[in-house]
């Protein structure tokens, strides 16, 4: 693991933390029981086994 030579300041440190941004999952669509579902790219394996339910 990375471990700073320095301390680094609460500015700077706060700066570089506010850079980060969480994205939209990718929505694919899925048909379950004959309906279109839109769902999460990494989840759509456990909706076609009927592991989770589409709300709605």
């Amino acid at each position: 693991m990375a471990v700073p030579k320095r301390k680094m300041s609460r500015s700077n440190t706060r700066h570089r933390r506010a850079q980060w941004k969480a994205s939209t999952p990718q929505l694919v669509p899925v048909t379950i029981e004959g309906v279109r579902h839109l769902v999460p790219q990494h989840l759509v394996k456990a909706y076609e086994r009927g592991l989770l339910r589409p709300e709605g």
